[in-house]
């Protein structure tokens, strides 16, 4: 499991991409470079790293689902994933 620090770190940066969409699109369009430049860093929408919404873990995000694989293959054994039965042959 991921700390908790860097795990709250991405929710703060998720808000303030959410925040600054609006005016940071208005600012590309316009063609503004020096006003996105005055634009806090972490407003863009890259800087935002997918993580597993249960552990916080950023490899093997599965985007379908929005959690890790080792999560995916343990709720799909578990049957919590509707509709998902584990393959056996």
């Amino acid at each position: 499991m991921a700390k908790l620090s860097i795990i709250a770190r991405d929710k703060k940066k998720v808000k303030l991409v959410a925040r600054y969409a609006k005016k940071r699109e208005a600012l590309k369009a316009a063609g503004d470079w020096e006003g996105l430049d005055k634009l806090p860093r972490s407003s863009s929408a890259v800087r935002i790293k997918n993580r597993c919404k249960l552990t916080g873990r950023p490899r093997g995000y599965m985007s379908k689902f929005g959690i890790c694989r080792n999560q995916f293959r343990q709720m799909a054994h578990d049957g919590k994933i509707p509709g998902l039965t584990k393959a056996s042959w």
